[in-house]
């Protein structure tokens, strides 16, 4: 679906009539090709006094071939690709004032479709409560950059747990390298949380799942077709899943990207353990399971039938619970393994007529905060992405004025595509985001709905 509100925002003509009547100026993001840099300019890298996480960000950068710049040496003409602020030496409210120090003199000197990241210590784990509350008060200043800064320009906040594990190169590398990267581009105004999992480096960061199987759920179309797509790029073997009806689709994906095949219909009474037996039997394991197989089936609750309602629970939340029970009963995921749901902001914000979708991906929700500290004693995580307006069938048959409405109600004033979705679980994906669990990252360009 092509979204020609922001296509004529590129022309001449168009830059000129939104900047007379101050429309909505969707900016031109940067995504992901193999091969790129993982930044198009200079990181600026700074830190709070006592940080303790700006020695490893910096070495993950310069081993990543980033060119570093110094604070003490900018200049007023100064540009660059990315801000990233170790903000974990901030232990009261009143050295906050170091945050202004650091992003008021630079607030412009951001490049388009650049990054700011602000590195913190969850307050959860702080020393007292003047620390906890100076570094809760971190998320209201990388939200309101997301807002302020324009142009594309993205900002994320990154809580690194104490605990000797965490807070190394290794385990805080993928999410830099995400988050820095074009993968990213419709990532904002998140909060990411990095604890004490194992994580291991690839061999190679272009091909980070090089060697690994990975189950995708609802993969004959849209977001499921991209992300197949997206994860053997990046060297998974895939196993492709959907229901018999979407055989010949489910078949084209496979085929093109050299993976496998299953039909099934996972609301079966069978269909766990077919499941299971089938990844046993052709694989040994499965490395990474995505839950993305989901349907709608949209009306207000007072008009809903039954059947409306127990379907769409049974797809987008049960079949979850009952495929991970069987495959963990089975020892089918190994420690190191990545589960990772896909709920919605529906779940977060809920939606009209969508109290039974907003239900099941808000129990989606649930799943990563229940089930995950249980699975991190297995070494496997789980997380989920929350997904906003995006470019798909689905969304194109909506009627265009609320269409529009979808679209422009972020912080990027623009739809996201399946392949925005992909890079997020593909970033949740890797081994070297063993260290991720718990988490829920919206794909949403920082929408203002349960914001």
């Amino acid at each position: 679906m092509t979204d020609r509100y922001a296509s004529f925002v590129q022309t001449g003509a168009g830059r000129a009539l939104v900047k007379r009547l101050g429309l909505p100026d969707p900016p031109r993001l940067r995504r992901h090709t193999p091969g790129d840099p993982l930044v198009p300019g200079p990181v600026l890298l700074g830190s709070s006094t006592g940080g303790r996480l700006a020695e490893s960000a910096g070495k993950i950068l310069t081993t990543a071939g980033v060119e570093l710049s110094d604070p003490a040496s900018t200049t007023a003409d100064s540009r660059f690709a990315a801000l990233v602020y170790d903000a974990s030496g901030i232990t009261d409210s009143a050295e906050l004032r170091q945050l202004y120090d650091f992003f008021h003199p630079r607030a412009r000197s951001v490049l388009p479709s650049g990054r700011v990241i602000v590195l913190g210590t969850p307050p959860a784990e702080c020393a007292s409560p003047r620390e906890a509350t100076a570094q809760r008060a971190l998320e209201g200043l990388t939200r309101s950059i997301g807002k302020e800064f324009g142009r594309g320009v993205t900002a994320q906040l990154v809580y690194v747990t104490r605990d000797s594990d965490a807070g190394t190169p290794v385990s805080l590398e993928s999410t830099l390298r995400f988050l820095l990267s074009g993968r990213s581009a419709y990532v904002s105004g998140q909060v990411v949380r990095v604890g004490a999992g194992t994580a291991v480096a690839p061999a190679d960061w272009d091909r980070p799942l090089d060697g690994q199987v990975v189950l995708v759920t609802g993969a004959a179309r849209g977001i499921g077709a991209a992300l197949a797509k997206v994860l053997a790029r990046d060297g998974a073997q895939v196993v492709a899943l959907d229901i018999p009806a979407a055989g010949d689709e489910l078949a084209a994906v496979a085929n093109g990207i050299g993976g496998s095949a299953v039909q099934l219909d996972l609301t079966a009474a069978d269909a766990p353990a077919r499941l299971a037996e089938h990844l046993a039997s052709r694989h040994g394991r499965v490395d990474v399971v995505v839950h993305n197989a989901g349907i709608t089936r949209d009306k207000t609750l007072g008009r809903m039938d039954a059947d409306r309602w127990d379907s769409v629970i049974d797809v987008n939340l049960s079949s979850q619970e009952r495929i991970n029970d069987v495959l963990l009963e089975r020892d089918l995921i190994p420690a190191g393994g990545r589960i990772v749901s896909v709920s919605s902001i529906a779940g977060i914000a809920g939606n009209r007529g969508q109290t039974n979708y907003a239900t099941s991906k808000a129990g989606v929700i649930g799943l990563v905060d229940s089930l995950s500290p249980v699975l991190r004693e297995r070494g496997i995580s789980l997380n989920a992405v929350a997904p906003g307006f995006i470019e798909t069938r689905l969304t194109a048959r909506i009627p265009l004025m609320l269409r529009e409405a979808g679209r422009r109600m972020n912080s990027l004033a623009q739809g996201g595509l399946p392949v925005d979705v992909a890079e997020t679980i593909g970033w949740l994906s890797w081994p070297a985001s063993g260290a991720v669990s718990g988490n829920v990252v919206r794909v949403c360009g920082q929408s203002l709905l349960g914001a």
